[in-house]
């Protein structure tokens, strides 16, 4: 979407992310404090569910006198605060709620579509740097056996995985390193109305075989381009869909790719319409 007025960010935070067209986009990093800003909110919302849920099973305990519930707790808890951040950043957004609130997503830094097994990675780290050394320590102080040694080296421990993005220019974790991810802020900017909406009616028209080449990654990637303001780019991309299709070159890209871009959007709202969704040009 178009920025209208918004500040630059720092040349520190901007950084080159290349789409899988070949086309080069700056971004702007997630800052360390909104990071966790957004760590903490998702925090406090775990929190909120594990409470509830300790409730429910806290009764259950009472009534059956058994130890389930206490089974039940330790295995959802594990589940909560590794399956919380995979499945949300797995997603279309590539965000938790508390990333989305702040205005951050998680991408890869190789310029191509997140995968799973990098969501998988960078929040698996997530568990030794932070989770695993706190739940220890917690455990060891509720039966009375954490001494000042132990509890100064798991905080230590901890607070070296914490503040790490602080120690590098990417701003980026232990995970993001492993994964190849960045962590870039995506809301700082006032958005403009959607180009399919404020563009009169497209001149050219175009088959399904050159509309099915591309799904809502691409299509997201060539909003981008078309309001970059960066005329090489969007030189390039109109000649690589051009001879992706088959079409001719009229000589007017601009043109070429809002009328593409307006057909693409159309097409990608109909499959939706009838249960499809095609997330990039890898789909089936």
């Amino acid at each position: 979407m178009r920025r209208t007025g918004a500040a630059k960010p720092p040349a520190t935070l901007r950084r080159r992310f290349v789409t899988p067209e070949g086309v080069d986009l700056q971004l702007e990093l997630g800052g360390a404090g909104t990071r966790a800003a957004a760590f903490l909110i998702d925090v406090v919302l775990m929190v909120i569910l594990l409470v509830v849920a300790s409730l429910g099973l806290f009764a259950i305990g009472t009534a059956t006198r058994a130890d389930l519930a206490k089974i039940l707790w330790l295995i959802g808890a594990f589940c909560l605060r590794n399956g919380w951040f995979v499945l949300f950043e797995m997603g279309g957004r590539g965000a938790t709620p508390g990333k989305r609130l702040m205005g951050l997503r998680v991408i890869a830094r190789d310029g191509a579509r997140l995968t799973a097994g990098a969501v998988l990675a960078r929040n698996a780290m997530r568990e030794i740097e932070v989770f695993l050394p706190l739940s220890f320590l917690a455990a060891q102080a509720a039966t009375g056996t954490a001494d000042a040694f132990l509890s100064i080296f798991a905080l230590l421990w901890s607070g070296i995985f914490l503040f790490f993005p602080l120690l590098n220019r990417d701003r980026l974790r232990i995970g993001d390193l492993v994964a190849g991810t960045w962590v870039v802020q995506t809301s700082a900017q006032r958005l403009a109305a959607d180009l399919s909406t404020t563009r009169d009616q497209p001149r050219r028209m175009f088959s399904d075989a050159a509309l099915a080449l591309y799904g809502v990654y691409e299509l997201q990637a060539l909003e981008e381009v078309i309001r970059s303001g960066d005329a090489l780019a969007r030189t390039t991309v109109a000649a690589t869909i051009r001879t992706k299709a088959g079409l001719p070159d009229d000589g007017d890209d601009d043109g070429f790719l809002a009328d593409y871009y307006t057909a693409l959007c159309a097409r990608l709202e109909r499959g939706l319409l009838v249960g499809r969704r095609r997330l990039d040009k890898f789909g089936a």
